[in-house]
């Protein structure tokens, strides 16, 4: 029996412009079983991201250059990755703050093992959850549209065929069977044809017209 695909390893970016504390970061998270990548500025974490979208990143916030609140700015607003901080500074307000920006989480430096990989992994299993309800979301309004345009379809049909409802939908969920299509791709193409028809109506009225 051929043994199964590994699971691929979890990307995770690491951003600190101090060399020591970022391989100490890369080191512990690297061990907890993690593909690292790092990068000592916001504008390298930039090209890092470029490259692959990881599935998170560990930000610290006071950096020259790009800080790690506008890289963070630029995560949540061109990117899909989920982020935490790093700061020195560990105050009510910075963590409001840091809320404020998206943050998963939020570490203050200096960082033991002990306490980062739990925090770490807190985050990392936030970001799933949100991953998730985002996923479920899109599925959902793909329902909702899918079953939009049936509901129009079978509408469409019972004019066209002054029938009832359910005869009208079981007629087209039978076309679709028997096609191995997908009912709504069945009404979508119901729909496409009526609005040919229509302009092709308002063509012809349109010449009438003129003569």
């Amino acid at each position: 029996m051929p043994n199964s695909a590994p699971v691929a390893k979890r990307r995770i970016l690491i951003v600190d412009d101090d060399p020591l504390l970022l391989q100490f970061l890369n080191e512990v998270i690297g061990h907890a079983g993690y593909d690292t990548v790092t990068a000592s500025s916001g504008e390298e974490a930039l090209q890092q991201i470029v490259a692959g979208e990881p599935d998170m990143a560990l930000l610290d916030i006071t950096m020259p250059g790009m800080t790690g609140l506008e890289l963070a700015h630029h995560l949540k607003t061109h990117t899909t990755v989920p982020f935490m901080f790093l700061s020195a500074i560990g105050d009510s307000e910075s963590s409001k703050q840091a809320a404020a920006y998206g943050a998963l989480g939020y570490l203050v430096k200096p960082v033991d093992a002990e306490r980062l990989m739990p925090a770490f992994e807190a985050g990392l299993a936030r970001a799933d959850d949100i991953r998730q309800l985002r996923r479920t979301e899109l599925n959902l309004n793909a329902a909702l549209a899918a079953g939009r345009e049936t509901s129009l379809a079978v509408g469409l049909l019972m004019g066209k065929f002054q029938t009832d409802r359910n005869t009208a939908f079981e007629v087209m969920r039978d076309h679709a069977r028997s096609s191995r299509r997908k009912i709504n791709e069945v009404a979508d193409q119901l729909l496409a044809a009526e609005e040919t028809l229509n302009s092709l109506h308002a063509g012809f009225a349109s010449r009438l017209k003129s003569k």
